[in-house]
């Protein structure tokens, strides 16, 4: 199928929608599956909320959210799991929107951050704050401890920042060709993956066994402090994202044909790769690298809703379902604590490997 052809398919699949001069089409099907996945967050943050090592009914977890709960059921929704569930959600979202965002800049379903090494540039930024703060460079104790509060984010954002425009510059060749981009950024994640090795050998033993836990994709025990910086960044993030979506819309045609449409190409893509690393940078700031929940959600979310490139809602809404199902299962399901990153990367890995089999046979055919 051509992309035109996919365009065509997306319109039918749409509904046209007046008020008084002005017309666009909505997205019937999209709809449909964004208002399904939030029905199964829903669920799924209840049943995250529920179950435990203290299990609740289903309704004291619902009376509680409402105010109507006794003191132990507001300590234990309130105080222990409402933060660690509200983060999955939050840090799912941003990854899901964010590897929408990068497989549509680069038009690649291989291109999301963890492939292209932006999730590596942030890690690198956030283990340094942590190595360093901890070997005491920075001075100890409540000094060190607002630094990595307040650093991280930072440094995470910064080291996703620097990634991207390396990236940016290395894969631009009178454009952004998809395959070189992919190419160009597994080796920056290559390389900033030995950075980050580097840093943990030269760190202490207590501070390397800390940022090793975190590399991995932690959930465990993420208070409201983690919550703040990615509800902020969401806040600032998702409008600018949806006012891109007709400018990302024109990009499918390719460069020369969205110049036409009177999309500003450069200025697109750069706000485009400046959200995407936003959200990124703060969710691994948040939670470590959740491996592969930025590449398989808008690839599954393209594939429920049929249009011609990840749709943004619906990724955003897959993505918490995810993350907070990865987080529901490191809990309850598996009898022995393992971080969320795990759960993701054991669903990730096995589709990339099918995927890259499925862009093979297509290449060969």
């Amino acid at each position: 199928m051509t992309l035109l052809q996919e365009q065509r398919s997306q319109r039918l699949l749409s509904t046209p929608l007046r008020v008084g001069p002005t017309s666009w089409l909505v997205p019937v099907r999209a709809g449909l599956v964004t208002a399904m996945s939030v029905g199964l967050l829903a669920i799924l943050v209840v049943l995250d909320l529920a179950l435990g090592d203290f299990e609740m009914p289903v309704g004291t977890v619902i009376s509680t959210l409402f105010g109507g709960g006794d003191p132990a059921s507001e300590f234990i929704i309130h105080e222990l799991r409402l933060p660690q569930t509200t983060v999955a959600m939050l840090t799912g979202t941003a990854l899901g929107l964010a590897g929408a965002l990068t497989q549509t800049f680069a038009r690649n379903p291989l291109a999301s951050p963890d492939i292209l090494g932006i999730t590596e540039g942030a890690a690198v930024g956030a283990v340094s704050v942590i190595v360093l703060s901890g070997a005491g460079g920075f001075g100890g104790g409540l000094v060190s401890g607002t630094l990595q509060s307040l650093g991280v984010p930072v440094a995470a954002f910064l080291g996703g920042l620097l990634t991207a425009t390396a990236l940016y510059i290395l894969s631009w060749r009178h454009g952004i060709d998809g395959q070189r981009l992919v190419l160009i950024g597994i080796g920056l994640g290559a390389t900033l993956t030995a950075v980050v090795s580097w840093l943990l050998v030269k760190a202490r033993i207590q501070d390397a066994a800390s940022a090793q836990v975190w590399l991995t994709g932690s959930l465990n025990a993420r208070g409201w402090d983690h919550a703040k910086p990615v509800l902020l960044a969401l806040v600032v993030l998702v409008p600018l994202s949806l006012l891109l979506v007709r400018h990302l819309n024109a990009l499918q045609l390719g460069d020369d044909s969205a110049r036409g449409l009177g999309t500003r190409l450069q200025t697109t893509q750069l706000l485009t790769l400046v959200a995407a690393v936003g959200l990124t940078s703060v969710a691994v700031s948040a939670v470590g690298p959740l491996e592969f929940v930025a590449f398989v959600v808008p690839q599954v979310a393209l594939r429920l809703t049929g249009g011609s490139r990840p749709p943004l809602l619906a990724s955003m809404t897959l993505g918490a379902c995810l993350v907070v199902g990865a987080d529901l299962v490191t809990r309850v399901v598996i009898p022995f604590a393992i971080p969320a990153g795990l759960v993701t990367a054991a669903i990730g890995a096995p589709y990339l490997i099918w995927l890259l089999l499925r862009t093979n046979r297509k290449v060969t055919a």
